[in-house]
């Protein structure tokens, strides 16, 4: 609110007061008021009181505006004169627009009369020259006139018709429409006797010739005529010669790739020969015409050499004695696997050229797409790219690629299954291997059907082999594994009795459920030896299916940088490859479990009796007695000797990984077993100390052994030894400190206090007055 305004609201309240007050007869009444005014009163003294602070800069300001005011009256003037310069300005301005549009109007006029005048010469020129080209055969020159004609501008020649002129122009629009209508049926008729003699030369005259004429696709498409039966006659003379050759010579088991690659190469170097003569005389886009004619040629003579090949390899024939054997588990007929393999290998190669030719197609009529689209927004419109995905997905070529391939995928499992099942026969094992021969034979076999796959550069042929061959890893193969763990370790007489007869149970069902896999243990050497070996077996399994996922995932990463997948196969692969990591994990699973048989069959069963053989040593001794166990120690020289006798079994046949592991479970069993034997034991205070150095032999021969740190393992034996040797109960309170405790200390209070009263010399009050 303003000062002024201020003011006049003290004002209004007063004489409303005043007026008020006469009206009052109350006591009480006239107090209220009095009160009020005197209010009012304060305020506007407080405000009286501003205005005469503010005085000074006031009577300043008015002095600055006092010696302002001349300057004022000069900016006054000069924008006067500046506003008179303005309007003078924008009125000359006016008039010389004026003048300019005038003068761009007559310009525009004189332009529009000069084309004019052009045209009309042009016509007549052209007129004179397309009669005297025609009657002396240039055909090209009278081409070049009638293109000529054809780009005048319509409206020009419209109004020449109507103008003074009109006689003229009729008679020779009538001229070179008639000349049109000669040359281009001349023009055609000598192109398709050139195409039909053979006459390249001729042939690409007229074809030079057609574009002129507005003939673009009847050129296109007689061009594609010509080279369709050069590519035809060659292509018959390759397959002739294909089924003609010697099934002797060394590429006739590939001599349909090579039919087949020749002539799509033929193919391919046309389309280069001839895009830049297309692209120069018929302009950017028209690849597209050109190549849907060779196309169809190609889909002609590819379906012959695919339907040749299906003869010649007894392809459908081999195909349905497959599917009669995965039907009915077992076929009467058999396939020579190495027919197959090489059929296989055929197929292969043939969908692998057919893609590289089709990505070949892609690129050139993209290329020619985008250089036609350039003034659109996207750089290849969505109409153009679905001429060409329609183009290469519908051709012959493709659909004839795609039935090979399909019966190619059960094929290719029916001989990576009979391999797998023959190596599986075949296995043996000699004296200082590892592993049996069939882990290398399954994996060259598992890793040859997925690469020949992959070679076809088909994202989904394969993502149906990976999955094929993990299937059979995990389940087929991974069973034959499962069986022959199934038998057991054998440990004793009794025990190898038993796995005898478990043995040939399973081997028997084993037999029924494949037919092929047969394996026969003669003595208890001989199954330990087994045993051990198919862990070791089982342990390269899956790191062999760790490094054949890195291995597929590079040669694929290889497949998309060439260009052969997108963004979508490449997310089909990496999903089938992930279940090749599940694979290994079970892999592993198994290990674990042949592990955990191998230590309850023969490291529990031997261990235990040597660690119940604490017991017969009494721990509550004396000086002579403590002396004579330093001298010649009772039981942990015997049981270390005992437990390297028995490592050494396992130490030159299991791998390292294998022997840690398994030398980790009996560390967890040889811990739990000495905790129970010690609490069933009682100990003096030099006994307690002999415990000590018997644990300290122990755990330095087992950290000898393997490679992985074990003092964890027997933290709560060394726990219990240094409990033991205590001299007095309340020392166990220096160790157990309320900082440590929850920290290092791996016994809990109850224990703690068991551990103590096995100390002869400790009283049992002193233990249960302990605070812990």
């Amino acid at each position: 609110m303003s000062d002024l305004g201020i003011v006049c609201k003290h004002t209004n309240v007063s004489a409303l007061n005043e007026e008020t007050i006469e009206d009052l007869t109350e006591l009480e009444d006239l107090e209220e008021v009095y009160l009020q005014l005197c209010n009012e009163q304060k305020q506007v003294q407080a405000y009286l009181q501003v205005l005469g602070d503010q005085q000074g800069t006031i009577e300043n300001k008015m002095q600055l505006l006092q010696r302002m005011r001349p300057k004022l009256q000069l900016i006054e003037g000069d924008a006067s004169q500046l506003g008179g310069m303005i309007n003078f300005t924008c009125s000359l301005a006016e008039n010389v627009s004026s003048k300019v549009r005038q003068l761009d109007l007559t310009k525009k006029r004189l332009y529009q009369a000069i084309q004019r005048a052009d045209d009309i010469l042009d016509l007549k020129f052209c007129t004179d020259g397309v009669q005297t080209a025609l009657q002396s055969h240039d055909y090209e020159q009278a081409a070049a006139h009638i293109h000529r004609y054809l780009s005048l501008d319509q409206s020009v020649i419209e109004l020449s018709r109507q103008g003074g002129e009109s006689s003229s122009v009729e008679t020779s629009l009538a001229l070179l429409k008639e000349a049109e209508v000669q040359l281009k049926a001349l023009v055609t008729k000598r192109l398709e006797e050139a195409v039909a003699a053979d006459d390249l030369a001729q042939v690409e005259r007229f074809f030079k010739i057609l574009p002129l004429l507005g003939l673009h696709d009847k050129g296109l498409a007689l061009f594609a005529n010509y080279l369709s039966n050069q590519l035809a006659s060659k292509a018959q003379d390759n397959l002739m010669l294909a089924i003609t050759s010697d099934i002797g010579e060394r590429r006739a088991p590939m001599i349909f790739v090579d039919t087949l690659t020749l002539l799509l190469e033929g193919i391919a170097r046309v389309i280069e020969t001839h895009q830049p003569i297309v692209e120069t005389y018929y302009g950017p886009g028209r690849m597209h015409r050109l190549l849907s004619h060779l196309q169809a040629e190609c889909d002609k003579q590819a379906q012959s050499v695919v339907d040749k090949f299906i003869q010649n390899r007894d392809y459908q024939i081999k195909f349905q004695v497959v599917q009669a054997s995965m039907l009915k588990g077992v076929s009467t007929e058999k396939i020579v696997l190495r027919e197959l393999d090489a059929v296989l290998s055929e197929v292969t190669l043939m969908n692998s050229r057919s893609e590289l030719y089709l990505r070949f197609l892609r690129r050139r009529m993209l290329a020619d797409f985008e250089v036609a689209d350039a003034t659109t927004a996207d750089s290849v419109s969505q109409e153009h790219l679905q001429d060409v995905e329609c183009l290469l997905k519908e051709c012959e070529l493709s659909r004839r690629m795609q039935e090979l391939i399909g019966c190619y995928i059960p094929m290719e499992e029916y001989y990576m299954r009979e391999t797998v099942n023959k190596a599986v026969t075949m296995d043996n094992w000699e004296v200082g291997q590892m592993t049996s021969s069939m882990v290398d034979d399954v994996f060259y076999i598992v890793k040859k059907c997925i690469g020949r796959a992959l070679s076809s550069n088909s994202s989904d042929c394969a993502c149906a082999m990976i999955n094929l061959a993990t299937n059979l890893l995990e389940n087929d193969f991974r069973e034959v594994l499962v069986s022959r763990l199934q038998v057991g370790y054998p440990s004793s007489t009794l025990a190898d009795l038993q796995r005898g007869v478990s043995s040939a149970v399973i081997l028997m069902q084993s037999s029924l459920q494949h037919g092929k896999i047969h394996t026969h243990i003669e003595s208890q050497e001989q199954a330990k030896n087994a045993y051990l070996v198919t862990l070791n077996n089982v342990d390269v399994c899956s790191e062999n299916i760790s490094t054949l996922k890195k291995n597929l995932e590079s040669d694929y990463s290889k497949l998309l940088n060439q260009g052969a997948g997108s963004e979508h196969a490449q997310a089909k692969i990496d999903s089938c490859l992930m279940d090749m990591v599940h694979t290994s994990s079970k892999f592993k699973d198994l290990l674990q479990e042949g592990l955990l048989e191998l230590n309850n069959s023969a490291i529990k069963s031997q261990v235990k009796p040597w660690i119940t053989n604490f017991l017969s040593f009494s721990h509550n001794i004396e000086e002579e007695e403590f002396g004579e166990y330093e001298a010649n120690d009772p039981w942990v020289q015997q049981l270390i000797v005992q437990l390297e006798q028995l490592m050494a079994e396992f130490k030159d046949s299991l791998s390292l990984a294998i022997f840690d592991a398994l030398t980790s479970l009996m560390m967890n069993f040889i811990s739990m077993e000495m905790e129970k034997t010690v609490f069933k034991c009682t100990f003096s205070r030099l006994g307690g100390l002999q415990f000590d150095k018997e644990l300290r032999s122990l755990v330095a021969y087992l950290s000898s052994v393997t490679s992985w740190t074990i003092r964890d393992k027997f933290s709560r034996l060394t726990q219990m030894a240094t409990i033991l040797n205590l001299e007095k109960v309340l020392e166990i309170l220096d160790y157990w400190g309320p900082n440590s405790a929850p920290l290092t200390w791996r016994l809990t209070p109850a224990e703690v206090r068991q551990v103590l009263s096995l100390r002869v010399d400790f009283r049992s009050e002193d233990i249960k007055r302990l605070r812990l």
